[in-house]
């Protein structure tokens, strides 16, 4: 067997290195186990080798490795990280704040407040390759993967949201051919379009399964579709291939092999940030899933330095792609989150996650480290699994933990009431040795277990090698600068408003929920039409304080190509005009090909040295060095050097979040300044979005001066603290223009700029130059003060126009240079240009009828004014403390695959209601009774992971099991009790029939279906409440108010119309989806599934029971809303939907009276 059919990458370095090391150290031949598991364990992908090696440039070593500079940076930094480089996640200093957890995590419990400190973490990793080679399930996996890295930092930790970028090679899409797209490249990956719409696909639809929140930012194209659900609220997107020319020859850059990145934010308890060390005699526990044969190899396959070679074992390509189970990985973060909320009594020692490396071998890596690992123990979900298959297998959602023997009583009745898995595999020896025993060792003779065992090797000689040695050399530069044609300021906007990285991310947006788990302040999607430009992500840490996190992405690798000297500073740049920081840093560059890896040096020192002047480090990050791909004819493609800074850092009051939406009323014009950050060295358009659109990159790379773009830093930090900038945006791909116009998109409302040449060569430079900068939006009696700070800190900063009168379609957009006038377009006309790529990427994941709708709503909606004809605005201070309170109590009802648990216990404790929670399985096999309890509420999610349909699994759980239907029956016949369902819980309850009429001949006449936009559709609606018998809604008819949606199958059926018309006559549908105008929406994405009549929710006729689509738990507090009407603002952070809540508390407390 060859190392290539093996799988094992080995280079003649390692082999030597093995060889040696079995002969002369360990004195026996190797097993095919040992060799495949070093073979992962000591990778690229596993070890930067390149980042952690030796460097000897033009025969002279380099003083550090690239390693060593980049940890020098925390020497000058505030010291506020509490985990650096030595943990799954970075860390810093969080907030004391209060959460509600349960106070028995064991069995039904109620929830209650808890203070404690809460510290930020993050990490961020990339799936590339088997995203390369099979989109969806390598993207899904990377999400996957990436939770289980938050959530194994430390002791355990719990996730919040995450970020999502995807870079591919140009789209070619049929039908809509950019200029310039040069024809697709024959490669053996995924083509760029399927990568684009694939790989976000499943990185949405694990994120949504899982029920975690993902926020983009920033995209990058190739030539190629929770349970406790983890939101997606920022990214990135960039498409870039072009063949250019250097100094030394002919090089194709292109992502062939694409970057799929992938980010996570979350907190962890001041209690669990360091794990314990391993002690003789700890047990060794797997939990999650079962072991299948998937995921074989990938550290290697990944770590290959020219990949998509044809023929080349692509079954190992293949096989080393993992696949995923969001609904397990829920259960093994459940059960995570229960050992947890044990506080001082959390069974978890340690904690790993499943991947190249071997979790086993890590996890028992320690002074008193090495274990007995018995192969017999795991759980198999394949029997004909070999033992290096075993070994060595990524299959997805498991982790190890190690535990105290006197704990595994709790770890066992946590897993039982998740339904998670756990198989005790070993335990800890203190020798530093670990052995794995096969599947027939029969412990009767140890001795010969252990001679007989496949895998058996010391830590310490596994740990013992020496650096590797990579002699580098100073590669070439590019020989054209950008050269223009004669065309006008409208026609280079509409080949930059079409560009992936500049143009709307709608189609990414609208199909990853961004709303769940109810802590995100701020998402990618912000304005009237809710478009997704946001700068900065920020993430709460509890319902009932304004602190939290904010996270902002900077990459520019076309600069990069330009020199890595100015890719690396416009990076860090981008990723710094959005929030104040530390970072983490992902390196995808193809370091070990040709003179590749002295560009890279050079990048990592410029970032290192600006990190210093601005007393920032960085903590943490990844890096992927095979970033190189044998085309069909032989030639080379070198995917774009990229650098992905994530800026992370702690956000002091989340309500106040400045957002590229322009605020200005139409009574008064606001004033638009331009700041600039790091002096007047940038003034070019090579590396440009114009540039590339043109088919060129150019040779002139520009310089920051970095003690000035700290001054401007300052100064604007400043302004915002003082709340003096309405609204305020970067200037990134696509320059100052494109800036500006992105500020009225978002905003909806014309602007006029007026400006002059000066500093400048040409317009075109001067309107598409992409220097470091933002645009702010001030007041007008304000803006001169401001200009004379800026100058007196030597910050250059222009008054460049004005916001105008008109909105909606009366909006235009005027530019000015010099008092000559060289743009005077519709502001519809350029959304239409902008949302074009959206629009036909969506035409592939989405029912075109549906994308035809959502593009005329944009080029036809007007700003909705929300109403509200109610009070909200009592403090839930005051009304927790008034003297009507008392213990009314709730079961919050949760399935397998549930979520939205905590933001709907969170919504009814503020409301006075005492929460439980309340798991079917409780309540199927343990017996409790809903007696006791006054209310229910079904949450939302994928119950059962929605195999059979929505809701249908947990419909079944109910109805077929005699013991919890009496209950439920029960508790619903009783006049005293109230429930309501929230979107699974909503198809819940339409199933059960707990809703619509009491003629019993009628039940099953009403159902929900698939949305009519054929996938999973988030955002932010407006609905009309009716009037009704509903105990809910009480007071709050003919209101207009914003809620979140996020669903997949939210649309109403009816058996036949008769059943919908009587609905409608008896007032049993309290919500219907509106318009701006009040009416019920008819279109898409106004009515996001295209419910009949507008429907969106449904009451029983008694008013007592409620079954609703939209989130009004994630829509109940103002910092929730995405759009939030500036008369509402007040002192009061509770939000018109809070009154649902309170309006169940009032009819629980006068139902008491009777």
């Amino acid at each position: 067997m060859t190392w290539g059919v093996a799988g094992l990458a080995f280079d003649d370095e390692d082999i030597d290195y093995y060889y040696q090391l079995f002969k002369s150290q360990i004195g026996r031949n190797p097993t095919d186990v040992e060799l495949y598991d070093l073979a992962q364990s000591n990778s690229e992908h596993s070890r930067h080798t390149f980042f952690k090696g030796r460097l000897k440039i033009d025969g002279k070593f380099r003083s550090e490795t690239l390693f060593d500079s980049i940890k020098k940076t925390q020497n000058y930094s505030n010291n506020n990280n509490i985990i650096a480089f030595t943990d799954n996640s970075s860390g810093i200093e969080g907030f004391e704040v209060s959460n509600l957890v349960p106070l028995n995590c064991l069995t039904v419990s109620k929830l209650d407040i808890v203070r404690s400190k809460r510290h930020i973490i993050y990490t961020s990793e990339t799936h590339n390759f088997p995203t390369a080679v099979s989109p969806f399930p390598g993207a899904a996996t990377g999400v996957g993967g990436r939770i289980r890295d938050v959530h194994a930092t430390g002791r355990g930790a719990h996730t919040i949201a995450g970020v999502a970028g995807y870079s591919f090679g140009n789209l070619n899409l049929h039908g809509y051919t950019l200029p310039w797209e040069d024809g697709e490249k024959v490669h053996i990956f995924a083509k760029p379009s399927e990568i684009i719409i694939q790989a976000s696909n499943g990185a949405s639809d694990y994120g949504n399964k899982f029920g975690k929140y993902i926020i983009l930012r920033f995209y990058l194209m190739n030539d190629a579709s929770i349970t406790h659900s983890e939101p997606i609220i920022s990214g990135f997107s960039r498409s870039f291939g072009q063949t250019l020319e250097f100094t030394d020859g002919i090089c194709r850059y292109e992502y062939i092999k694409p970057i799929m990145f992938s980010g996570g934010i979350g907190c962890i308890d001041e209690i669990n940030v360091y794990k314990k060390n391993c002690e003789a005699g700890q047990l060794v526990v797997k939990i999650g899933g079962p072991a299948y044969r998937i995921g074989l190899g990938g550290g290697a396959a990944s770590s290959i330095n020219i990949q998509g070679v044809p023929n080349r074992y692509s079954e190992l390509d293949f096989g080393a792609v993992q696949r995923g189970d969001p609904e397990m990985e829920q259960k093994l973060h459940r059960f995570i989150r229960s050992c947890i909320e044990c506080g001082r009594s959390n069974p978890i020692l340690s904690i790993h996650d499943q991947g190249a490396g071997n979790v086993l071998k890590e996890i028992v890596n320690d002074l008193n480290g090495g274990a007995i690992i018995e192969a017999s123990k795991f759980e198999l979900g394949d029997p004909s699994l070999s033992i290096r298959e075993l070994w060595s297998a990524e299959y997805q959602e498991s982790d190890a933990i190690l535990i105290d023997p006197k704990k595994i009583k709790i770890v066992d009745e946590i897993a039982k009431r998740e339904n998670c898995n756990y198989s005790i595999v070993g335990k800890i020896t203190g020798d530093r040795i670990v052995t794995l025993y096969d599947y027939s060792s029969d412990h009767k003779s140890p001795q010969e277990d252990k001679m007989r065992a496949p895998f058996s090797i010391s830590l310490d000689h596994i740990a013992i090698r020496n650096p590797k040695v990579y002699h580098l050399h100073d590669g070439a530069t590019l020989t054209h600068s950008v050269l223009l044609p004669s065309f006008s300021i409208h026609n280079a906007l509409d080949l930059v408003l079409r560009l992936p990285a500049v143009a709307s991310k709608r189609f990414l947006t609208n199909k990853v929920d961004r709303s769940v788990s109810g802590l995100i302040a701020q998402q990618q999607c912000v304005g009237p039409l809710q478009t997704p430009l946001a700068d900065v992500a920020v993430v709460a840490l509890s319902y009932w304080d304004t602190v939290g996190a904010a996270i902002a992405i900077g990459e520019q690798p076309v600069k990069g190509i330009l020199s890595p000297e100015y890719g690396a500073s416009m990076s860090l740049a981008e990723a710094l005009t959005n929030i104040d920081i530390k970072c983490s840093v992902n390196w995808m560059w193809p370091g070990k090909f040709g003179k590749e890896g002295l560009r890279l040096v050079k990048a990592c020192d410029t970032l290192c040295e600006a990190m210093k002047t601005l007393g920032i480090a960085i903590d943490g990050g990844k890096d992927s060095m095979s970033m190189t791909v044998q085309m069909q004819n032989g030639s080379i493609a070198k995917s774009p050097e990229t650098i992905v800074i994530s800026a992370y850092a702690p956000c002091t009051d989340i309500t106040h979040v400045v957002t590229p939406d322009l605020k200005g009323n139409i009574e008064t014009r606001t004033e638009l300044l331009h700041v600039e950050f790091g002096g007047y060295d940038n003034h070019t358009l090579a590396g440009t979005a114009l540039a590339q659109c043109l088919g060129q990159i150019g040779n002139k790379s520009g310089k920051i001066d970095w003690e000035n773009f700290k001054a401007a830093f300052i100064a604007i930090q400043n302004l915002i603290k003082e709340e003096q900038v309405l609204s305020g945006h970067d200037i990134s791909d696509g320059g100052l223009i494109t800036c500006a116009i992105e500020m009225a998109f978002a905003g909806n409302r014309s602007i006029i700029l007026e400006l002059d040449m000066k500093e400048w060569t040409n317009k075109m430079e001067m309107l598409f130059a992409e220097n470091p900068g933002v645009i702010l939006e001030v007041n007008s009696d304000t803006y001169k003060t401001f200009l004379n700070l800026f100058q007196s800190n030597g910050v250059l900063a222009k008054h460049i126009g004005y916001t105008g009168q008109e909105k909606g379609k009366a909006a235009t957009v005027i530019i000015r240079i010099n008092d000559e006038q060289v743009l005077n377009e519709p502001l519809g006309n350029l959304r239409q240009i902008w949302e074009e790529t959206s629009y036909q990427l969506e035409l592939l994941q989405t029912d075109s009828e549906c994308a035809e709708q959502q593009k005329y709503y944009l080029e036809e909606a007007e700003e909705i004014i929300f109403q509200a004809n109610f009070d909200f605005s009592i403090p839930m201070s005051n009304f927790l403390k008034s003297s009507i309170r008392e213990s009314y109590k709730v079961a919050i009802i949760r399935a397998e695959g549930s979520n939205g648990d905590r933001e709907m216990a969170a919504a009814f404790y503020m409301a006075g209601f005492i929460p439980f929670d309340v798991t079917t399985a409780d309540l199927t096999e343990h017996g409790f009774s809903l007696k006791p309890f006054i209310g229910i509420a079904f949450v939302g999610g994928f119950s059962y992971g929605d195999v059979l349909g929505s809701a249908k699994g947990w419909t079944s759980v109910i109805k077929f099991n005699e013991k919890i239907l009496y209950e439920f029956n029960g508790f619903r016949n009783r006049n005293d009790t109230f429930s309501i369902g929230v979107c699974n819980g909503c198809q819940l309850m339409v199933s059960l029939g707990w809703v619509g009429s009491m003629d019993r001949d009628n039940d099953g006449n009403i159902f929900l279906e698939q949305n009519d936009c054929g996938r999973f559709q988030c955002s932010f609606n407006s609905v009309l409440i009716l009037k009704s018998p509903s105990i809910f809604l009480k007071g709050m008819e003919n209101s207009i108010l914003g809620i979140w949606t996020a669903h997949g199958e939210g649309k109403f059926g009816f058996r036949d119309k008769r059943t919908l018309d009587k609905l409608e006559s008896e007032k049993l549908v309290p919500l219907k989806y509106c318009n701006a105008l009040g009416q019920p929406a008819k279109i898409f994405p106004e009515n996001p599934n295209g419910s009949p009549r507008s429907i969106a929710a449904i009451c029983s006729m008694d008013g007592r029971h409620l079954a609703v689509m939209p989130h009004p738990e994630r829509s109940f507090l103002s910092w929730q809303w995405p759009y939030y009407c500036s008369q509402w603002k007040s002192d009061c952070l509770t939000a018109p939907w809070m009154r649902l809540f309170i309006n169940a508390y009032h009819w629980a407390h006068d139902r008491s009276k009777l």
